[in-house]
Order: structure tokens, then C-alpha cells, then sequence
């Protein structure tokens, strides 16, 4: 044993130190300029390798060990590759608006723009010491009006296509945080971020218009080079279905009684050509004959109109109860089925009968059309709610191993609903198709009298983008009455963010920054008449959606 104890293994005189050694050396590669490139030396360099990482939200006092482990595995990578010769650009920065460093703001009692910079700094320090081969030169910041200026101006340039709407729409919310959630941010029906039980409401939002590009980014999964578990993953969230699109006529009052049919096509005849409908959207249009009752999300703008006075009650009072609910737990499968009927009934365009309009939660408005034909026959969900409610269930589909056993006609009750292929019965003139011959066939007769036509639907929403927190980047818009929602000229841009002491959120569901009269009350760009401000400020991952763009050019301004 040596003498100091150690076995032969303690520390030796003039062994590494790593506090001083790594010290020495990020000093002399920050001197020589090693891991930085000038704006000239970015735009010129030859064999370039880009080794993009995330960036960190600095919603806490420093770093984590999962930063950590993630930052030291890009870098190591990024190492690999300066060793083959590649000149490596590796920026870093950080992803400092948004919720989770305005809670932390909350939390500690400090206003987010005294608190944030100190953190930022506390963070740059860390990463720093941990000697990663960061190019600070071309580091960002998302709060930096020079930064959130060109996150204003992405929205300027999809608000002038179009592609930039607001319009209002069911949204989880948290009424703890007091602002929107995202279903991601949804687990088992409370906020992933307090755990307080989730809500709905429906609130006007700012919504990015990605589903006009649904089919592209589905015809460019086969180019990219990521694993086929991610390229599945992002199919599957694109969701692309070919079907239809049918629509029932809403009787009138005087004809809603249910089994009022008097023969096929006799109902038909009482429905005006101006008469109200409600489209629908299936992928299998074939079963349309088995379609024994329509169910409305309770948020479907018709649900007014097809309920009876003497529903009007029970109505309103399951509208409230599912409004109480956030949207994922209402897409459960294996929940119990609730709702209630409006005393309304429409017209199946294919069978010529009236059938029983009901609302229930299990149909959300963001899906579709906010309404489903229920094929309780061929579909599980609707056999399990037409069973809790006692409404008729049609096979109109026979599998080949039910039609060959014995005693098994198109008339025998179902224990299940049958979802498998086969042939068309109790369909009328279809009967005897196989089911893909019946899908464009009934289509095609439906649409001749227009009451449907195909249709390519597709699982993906538009991306709701504002929030009605403090902060963030404020939306660049103005409203005026006369000339309804104006761009902030380029000119104007950045919209800073105001110093506001009070930003704690309320549960109005406002935007703190709608409580600074003389911030959000200016004049109209187009007409110069008095106009206000839009309030809502955007969703840190818009920050966050272009932050590679912005680190090769933050040596430009225009």
C-alpha cells in the first residue's frame, strides 16, 4: 500500500486537474477562434457539415443531466466528423419563451425578463464548462426582438397566402395554467405540466393552415432518410382516407317522427332542395344502408336546430357535461357511451328513412365533419352506443364464413360488429357487390342526386399556433372593423414584447397583454381608423420551428 493510502491510486502530483486543463484549453480554442466561424468564413467554407442540435428552454437555474447527455452525443458526433475532414458548424442557443419559463417565472416570483437573461446566462456558462464545440458567435436567443422579428414576419408571409387564419375551435384547457394545451399535452385527462383536470372551450385561435399541404408531405416520406418506424409514425399522422362524403337532409318538424317513412323515397318528397343537411364523412359509403341514427359532436353548429323544445334541456345540460371533458379522454374507446337524443330525426339518402339525430362526445368537431352516419352493424363503437340505447342495429355486410354457416341469414341479430369484407345485403340494389365494388358504386348513384360525391379526408389539423399567455412573441396583427384583421407592415417589425407586470393569466382565457390599453390601441395600417392589437402572442414552437434557419444568418438583419 502506498503511503498516502491509496493503494498506489491516489492523485499524483501534476495529474490531471480538470478545472484548470480544460480551463486552459476552451481559452485557447475561444482565442484561435476553433469551433467559431466569421459570417465570410460560413459562407465560404468548403466539404461544410451542419451538426444541428436542440436547443434548451431556460425554464430552470441551469442545465439538467438529460441536456447533458443529449449536448455530449451531438458533440461527439460533431467531433467525428471535423476528424474526417469536414468543416463542422455547430451552433447552440436558447428556446427561452414560452410557458415553461414563464411558469418558472411564476414560480419564483420574478418577472420573466429579469428572470430569463439570468438564466440564459447561468446556461451559456454550463455549456461552456462542458467544453462542447459550440459556435457562440452564432448563438440565438428565441427572446431577442431580433430574433422573434423574423418569427413575426414567417407569420406576415402565410397571413398574406392565406395560409395564416383565425377562426375558433374546441381546445383543451388547462385552468390551472389558464391557457391552451395541445392533445400532446394531455395525459390521462390532466395537464402534463400541473396535473390539473383538463377542460374543454372554444375559443378563437390562430391556426396555420398545414393541411393544404397534407399530400405533399405524404408524397415526400419516401425521400427522406429517416427509420421506417418514423416514417410510419408520421404516415399515420397524416392519416390520408379516401371515402366519401354523404349528406342527409334534416326533416322538418312535421315529419320527425320516427318509422314515418311510408316506403322508401315517400320522406323524400317532404324535404325541400334548400332544406338544411348534414355532411358527413365515411370510408365505407357502402354501408350507408346501415346507417340507423346520426350523431352530432356537441359542439356541431346544427345541434340547435335539429333539437325539439321538449329535448332543449337535456341537450343543453350533456353539452355542458361534455364541454367539462378534454378531447382525449372523449376519444376513448373503451369509455362508457353517454348522450342524448334532440328529438330530431334526417333522411338516410339511401334508404329513404327518417332516422333519430342523437348528440354524443364520442364525436369531436375537429374530426371530419362533426358528424357521423352510426353503422352500428360494421362499426364496434356505434354497435356499443346503439346497444346502451336501444336503437336498431342492420347487417348490411355478410362475411363469407358467416353467410356459409347454417341458419345464419342477413336478418340474424349480431353479438359484435362486423368489420370484415364480404358481400352487400339488405342494400337494395347493391346486394350481391363485393364491398369494394359496392364503395364507388354507391357513391356514384348517391352523388346523381347529389346527396354525396368521393372525397380524400385526412387525419391532420390545422396547427393552432397562438396562445393566450404573456410570454411570448406578440401575433403581428391588427384588428380593425372596417377592415378586418390587418398585417403590421414589415416596416414596424418587431412588435416588442411591453414590460408588463401584472402577466399573471386569468382564467378568461384572454391574453395578459389584453389589460394594456395603451399598448394594444392603435391605428389601423389600411385606413388609419382606431383598432386594437391582437393580444395573443404565439406558441413557443413556432420559435422553435425555424431556429436552424436563423443560425447561419444571424449576421443579417434584412
Amino acid at each position: 500500500m502506498s503511503s498516502d493510502g491509496t493503494g498506489g491510486h491516489g492523485p499524483r502530483e501534476g495529474g490531471y486537474k480538470p478545472s484548470e486543463l480544460e480551463a486552459k484549453w476552451q481559452g485557447r480554442w475561444d482565442e484561435l477562434g476553433t469551433n467559431g466561424f466569421t459570417r465570410d468564413a460560413l459562407q465560404t467554407a468548403e466539404n461544410r457539415y451542419y451538426q444541428l442540435m436542440m436547443f434548451p428552454y431556460p425554464s430552470a437555474e441551469g442545465l439538467h443531466v438529460g441536456n447533458i447527455y443529449a449536448f455530449t452525443g451531438a458533440d461527439v458526433h460533431g467531433r467525428f466528423q471535423r476528424l474526417t475532414g469536414k468543416q463542422v458548424f455547430e451552433p447552440i442557443g436558447f428556446d427561452a419563451f414560452g410557458i415553461h419559463s414563464e411558469n418558472f417565472a411564476l414560480k419564483q416570483g420574478i418577472h420573466p425578463m429579469d428572470l430569463i437573461p439570468s438564466n440564459v446566462a447561468n446556461f451559456t456558462r454550463q455549456l461552456r464548462r462542458i467544453g462542447g464545440m459550440f459556435d457562440w458567435e452564432h448563438a440565438v436567443d428565441t427572446t431577442d426582438p431580433d430574433y422573434y422579428r423574423w418569427t413575426q414576419w414567417i407569420f406576415i408571409q402565410l397571413f398574406n397566402a392565406g395560409l395564416a387564419v383565425r377562426k375558433e375551435a374546441p381546445v383543451n384547457w388547462c385552468p390551472s395554467c389558464m391557457t391552451v394545451l395541445a392533445n400532446e399535452q394531455v395525459i390521462a385527462g390532466r395537464c402534463e405540466r400541473c396535473e390539473t383536470p383538463v377542460e374543454q372551450r372554444r375559443i378563437a385561435q390562430w391556426f396555420f393552415r398545414i393541411t393544404e399541404y397534407a399530400q405533399r408531405l405524404l408524397d415526400n416520406l419516401d425521400g427522406l432518410d429517416w427509420s421506417e418506424t418514423t416514417k410510419k409514425a408520421q404516415l399515420n399522422w397524416i392519416g390520408r382516407s379516401e371515402g366519401a362524403t354523404l349528406r342527409f337532409p334534416i326533416l322538418p318538424a312535421d315529419h320527425r317522427e320516427e318509422g314515418d317513412d311510408g316506403g322508401t323515397g315517400s320522406l323524400e318528397s317532404k324535404v325541400s332542395t334548400d332544406a338544411p343537411v348534414i355532411e358527413v364523412f365515411t370510408t365505407r359509403p357502402d354501408t350507408v344502408f346501415g346507417a340507423t341514427y346520426m350523431v352530432l359532436s356537441p359542439e356541431h353548429p346544427l345541434v340547435d336546430e335539429v333539437t325539439d323544445a321538449a329535448q332543449a334541456d337535456a341537450v343543453t345540460a350533456y353539452r355542458e357535461q361534455a364541454a367539462a371533458k378534454d378531447l382525449v379522454a372523449r376519444q376513448k374507446v373503451e369509455k362508457t357511451k353517454t348522450g342524448v337524443h334532440t328529438g330530431g330525426y334526417c333522411l338516410n339518402p339511401a334508404t329513404g328513412q327518417s332516422i333519430p339525430i342523437w348528440v354524443a362526445d364520442y364525436v369531436l368537431m375537429e374530426y371530419g365533419t362533426g358528424a357521423i352516419m352510426a353503422v352500428p352493424g360494421h362499426d364496434q363503437r356505434d354497435f356499443d352506443f346503439a346497444e346502451a340505447m336501444g336503437l336498431p342495429i342492420v347487417r348490411v355486410v355478410m362475411g363469407e364464413e358467416a353467410g356459409s354457416r347454417v341458419g345464419v341469414g342477413t336478418e340474424a341479430p349480431l353479438s359484435e360488429a362486423y368489420a370484415g369484407d364480404g358481400v352487400m345485403v339488405n342494400s337494395g340494389q347493391f346486394d350481391g357487390l363485393a364491398v369494394a365494388d359496392a364503395k364507388p358504386a354507391i357513391s356514384a348513384w348517391l352523388a346523381e342526386s347529389g346527396r354525396g360525391e368521393t372525397k380524400v379526408n385526412y387525419r391532420l389539423h390545422d396547427w393552432c399556433i397562438s396562445r393566450q399567455r404573456y410570454w411570448g412573441p406578440p401575433i403581428p396583427i391588427i384588428h380593425c372593423e372596417a377592415c378586418g384583421p390587418v398585417a403590421v407592415p414589415e416596416a414596424d417589425l418587431p412588435v416588442v414584447l411591453p414590460r408588463v407586470e401584472d402577466f399573471k393569466p386569468d382564467d378568461s382565457g384572454v391574453s395578459p397583454l389584453a389589460r394594456v390599453e395603451e399598448w394594444y390601441q392603435v391605428d389601423c395600417p389600411h385606413c388609419a381608423a382606431p383598432a386594437r392589437r391582437e393580444t395573443d402572442v404565439s406558441d413557443t414552437f413556432l420559435d422553435s420551428s425555424w431556429y436552424f434557419l436563423r443560425y447561419p444568418s444571424t449576421d443579417y438583419h434584412d
